[in-house]
């Protein structure tokens, strides 16, 4: 089955699925909002796949966030607004268009130089589109992850020179934070009524994790792909401190915290040993 003929089976099928009068009732019912939280997890499965280095689930994780795509323009196209081939004409336009290094005359130097490049193509597109925001920060979607919107943030500002110059004022910067935190969390624990200081507690946790974010940026580490190693070892840690206590003939619900961390360093010991 050539690629071609593939996508026309795949289209066939959505389009069937959502058959007001054949289809299946579940996809018939769904819109653009409800189908929306599906194509994000699909993205973050496809992402999991690859830290996994699993390419046979890779494979079908992306089967699955391609259905997504289908999903969308198919429901588009019941709309009149655009099909699947307007997709696929308005990203080949802006891959040829993006890359006149590849497709035309034009010359980077390197991949940073690239990165630098895409964005002003970016920047060009927005104003020839008739957007009026001029800010630097224009064009940043509201709907990403909140840790990767606050590492484009932060990159567009530093577009500007708006940057700590290295890594330690960063360091500085999060230890003043946290202070902040700690300092909420006395007022919370002076007059646990008190909205204000609850409001505020919210508020120094985001510049905390703002200023985590910006910590990472600086290192050239991915948040996300930090977070899930956090996520993981975690997970590997608390299985490994499960099965201890099975293994002593107890679980860990019902004790004491103090037993617990005992576990949680026979974990740590083992996995180092």
């Amino acid at each position: 089955m050539t690629a071609m003929s593939s996508i026309d089976r795949l289209l066939d099928i959505m389009a069937r699925l959502r058959d007001p009068q054949t289809g299946c009732p579940w996809d018939v019912q769904q819109d653009f909002a409800s189908i929306a939280p599906y194509t994000i997890e699909e993205a973050y499965e496809v992402a999991d796949a690859i830290d996994r280095g699993d390419l046979d689930d890779l494979k079908d994780e992306l089967g699955d966030l391609l259905l997504q795509v289908v999903f969308h323009a198919r429901m588009a196209q019941e709309q009149g607004a655009f099909e699947f081939a307007d997709v696929v004409a308005a990203i080949s336009d802006k891959m040829v268009r993006r890359h006149p290094h590849v497709f035309a005359d034009a010359a980077v130097e390197d991949a940073e130089a690239q990165t630098v490049a895409w964005e002003e193509h970016k920047r060009r597109e927005r104003e020839d589109s008739g957007q009026e925001d001029r800010s630097a920060l224009a064009g940043i979607a509201r709907g990403l992850p909140e840790w990767q919107r606050a590492v484009k943030l932060q990159k567009r500002a530093a577009r500007v020179g708006f940057d700590w110059p290295d890594v330690t004022p960063v360091i500085a910067k999060l230890h003043e934070e946290i202070e902040e935190v700690r300092a909420e969390f006395a007022a919370l624990d002076a007059d646990p009524e008190d909205a204000a200081a609850r409001d505020r507690l919210e508020d120094e946790i985001g510049d905390v994790l703002f200023v985590c974010a910006n910590l990472a940026r600086h290192a050239q580490v991915d948040v996300g792909a930090a977070m899930r190693r956090a996520n993981l070892k975690f997970e590997r840690r608390f299985r490994a401190m499960e099965a201890m206590a099975q293994a002593d003939g107890t679980g860990l619900a019902g004790q004491s915290l103090e037993a617990q961390d005992r576990y949680w360093d026979r974990a740590k010991a083992a996995e180092k040993s």
